[in-house]
């Protein structure tokens, strides 16, 4: 388990191994629970909204954590986002929901260009 939680914490460039979770910054304290979910070992990784609440420098820490994430491990990243540039850096398929309603599907190009999607932005 440390090894996973060394390496999501490491990728912001912080020291924090010693630190208490609450005493964390917003996005480091989002960095561990990532890293307690892979903890876990899983197949495929489910993050909900997980840009939520941060400031543009611990979003784009973020992303670039996921990506280091779907390359490092080869783990599938299912993402429920709104951030839609977040979403398009991080996806190679994309299905968009208005009202739990599928409105689109496709690689983010198609998703970009999308009437209905264009439409509800």
């Amino acid at each position: 388990m440390l090894l996973f939680i060394t390496y999501t914490v490491i990728l912001s460039n912080e020291v924090l191994l010693n630190e208490q979770a609450d005493s964390l910054s917003y996005g480091a304290q989002r960095r561990l629970e990532i890293a307690r979910a892979l903890a876990t070992k899983p197949k495929v990784l489910l993050l909900d909204e997980p840009a939520a609440g941060m400031n543009p420098r611990e979003t784009a820490e973020l992303i670039g954590l996921i990506k280091r994430i779907q390359l490092d491990l080869d783990m599938t990243v299912i993402l429920i986002e709104h951030d839609m540039k977040l979403v398009m850096d991080l996806s190679e398929h994309i299905m968009v929901l208005d009202h739990g309603i599928k409105i689109a599907e496709g690689s983010p190009a198609e998703i970009r260009s999308n009437p209905k999607v264009i439409e509800l932005i």
